[in-house]
């Protein structure tokens, strides 16, 4: 009877354990019943850590053995990420200073790199003049400083008695709604008189140890000189397109409508692509989700012809409704000349991509300057500011002095302008490249004008002009238009081999200028004079020229 009642009260325990659930906790020799029996001795057990991991190795809550001091802990950051490097809402390890955060810009954009209709990107020393190069993503330390510009890193800085300028920054945003965010116009709101006065106090000052400073050339009308506009499209809250630049330094569609800057006709265009983008159910690329079609659309404006070119970059080559697309863009704009779909389907911080595809008019425009016709195609490299550039190229001859016996150089030559414009007044000119796109516009324009004494190169500038030191080719002047970080020490190394009489330098960073005047004057040049060119009213950037002469000829 006691056994009968044994067995009864054990059944009917197992029975209970059944109806509420448990499992058979039954204890044996790999813990209580929730492990598989094939387990090894060295395996795994419930909640314990794993047998490889050595003291301080993982364990509930605690950080795996592989992890350094600092390592993962809960809410701690990843063991592989250096000092400063991700945690969570913190940037990527491998970005440096200023790269990509969180609603940041992405790390090919380096410092003053790009950002959507407001200035050239900037161009690499290797990059050639092609109009789709990547950023240089070189840190550096900026356009200005001193008493103008506060010493704030990148090249497109703030003026630092602007920044406290209460006045100024109030004139600015009443002119601009997108004042302070988009990062173009720093200088908005000050008098254009003393934009230009400021801007050659502080070129003064970086080359008062080589040279004194001519003055500014200014414009006479300061706005809405960009010839080329590029827009970014996003959509807003509620579904509508919005186009416009990046919020300075991240990736954040500013809405843009108008600018002061850019060419008026241009602003207009992309006004009715926004308007016709839902009636042909043309989808906006989303980069977080990669999901859409419509990226940018960029307008390029011949102010000489009055030709326009315009390239929509799509994130796949096909268009819906493509030609009742450009039947309805052409009714409201018949100016228009020409209509490129650049295809970008790549996850990257580029605008356009290497496929094109024409599907109105010949793909590309025609601009006159300095009285040469040149072929200006989606991706090539031209001023934005066509009247200044005139000036620019006009002051460069008046400095070479040419006679019409000379042997010139023209480095970093891009599609031809300068070599071209020079072509006219010296006996032979030779253009060196590296971006091959350019050079083949450079060669088209050449035939176009009938310019028979120039011929054009695709390499290297400074290992070409190596070749031409070592075979004693005689070069009485070089022009000189390098990217913002200025030549490098293979070019103006071979420069000094080459032993020109004259070097006519154009620049676009007066740092970068100073630093290679530095290295040319102790190879035995002298910096005879120079001259700023305001390119870019309303910004801190600026050109300037200056004529270098081999000791005292």
């Amino acid at each position: 009877m006691g056994h009968g009642m044994e067995k009864m009260e054990k059944n009917m325990g197992e029975k209970t354990k059944k109806k509420t659930g448990q499992k058979n906790m039954t204890r044996g020799k790999y813990g209580i019943g929730n492990q598989k029996p094939e387990r090894r001795k060295e395996a795994g057990r419930p909640g314990n850590r794993k047998p490889e991991y050595g003291t301080g190795a993982e364990r509930p809550g605690n950080r795996k053995p592989e992890y350094g001091t600092g390592a993962e802990r809960p809410g701690n950051r990843k063991p592989e990420y250096r000092k400063g490097a991700e945690r969570p809402g913190n940037r990527k390890p491998e970005y440096g200073t200023g790269a990509e955060r969180l609603g940041n810009r992405k790390t090919e954009y380096g410092a003053g790199a790009e950002r959507m209709g407001r200035r050239e990107p900037e161009r690499r020393k290797d990059a050639g003049r092609g109009e789709n190069r990547k950023p240089d993503q070189e840190k550096r330390r900026g356009a200005f400083q001193g008493n103008g510009y506060a010493g704030k890193t990148g090249t497109e800085r703030e003026p630092g008695f602007y920044a406290g300028n209460k006045a100024a920054k109030s004139a600015g945003k009443k002119i601009c709604r997108a004042f302070g965010d988009c990062g173009g116009c720093q200088l908005l709101g000050v008098p254009y008189e003393e934009q230009l006065a400021i801007k050659k106090r502080e070129t003064a000052k970086l080359l008062k140890p080589y040279v004194k400073l001519e003055g500014m050339i200014g414009m006479e009308e300061p706005e809405h000189y960009r010839n080329k506009v590029n827009a970014a499209f996003t959509h807003g809250r509620d579904g509508k397109p919005l186009s416009g630049v990046y919020k300075e330094g991240t990736h954040y569609i500013i809405p843009v409508e108008e600018c002061m800057l850019e060419n008026k006709k241009a602003d207009e265009i992309i006004a009715s692509i926004r308007e016709l983008v839902p009636s042909f159910k043309i989808k906006i690329y989303d980069e977080d989700s990669e999901y859409g079609l419509l990226r940018h659309v960029m307008v390029r404006v011949a102010p000489a012809t009055g030709e326009i070119m315009v390239v929509l970059v799509l994130a796949s080559p096909i268009l819906p409704s493509k030609n009742n697309f450009v039947k309805a863009l052409l009714k409201r704009h018949p100016e228009i000349t020409t209509i490129v779909v650049n295809v970008n389907d790549r996850k990257t911080s580029m605008v356009l991509g290497d496929r094109e595809q024409v599907i109105y008019g010949k793909g590309y425009i025609e601009d006159v300057l300095c009285g040469i016709t040149f072929k200006i195609s989606p991706r090539s490299f031209y001023q934005v500011n066509s009247v200044q550039t005139g000036k620019l190229y006009g002051k460069a001859m008046e400095y070479a002095g040419l006679t019409g016996k000379e042997t010139v150089l023209d480095a970093y030559c891009g599609i031809g302008t300068i070599g071209m414009v020079a072509a006219a007044k010296a006996k032979k000119v030779i253009g060196v490249e590296l971006n091959r796109d350019a050079v083949k516009d450079a060669v088209v324009n050449a035939r176009k004008n009938k310019i028979s004494n120039i011929a054009f190169y695709q390499k290297d500038a400074g290992e070409f002009m190596v070749q031409l030191a070592e075979q004693r080719e005689n070069i009485d002047v070089v022009f000189m238009d390098p990217p913002r970080t200025g030549s490098d020490e293979v070019f103006l190394e071979s420069l000094a081999r080459l032993k020109p009489k004259k070097v006519v330098y154009v620049s676009c960073n007066p740092e970068t200028l100073a630093r290679d005047l530095g290295v040319l004057v102790k190879k035995g040049y002298r910096v005879v004079k120079g001259v700023g060119v305001d390119m870019f009213p309303f910004c801190s950037h600026v050109e300037t020229i200056v004529l270098l002469q081999r000791g005292n000829s």
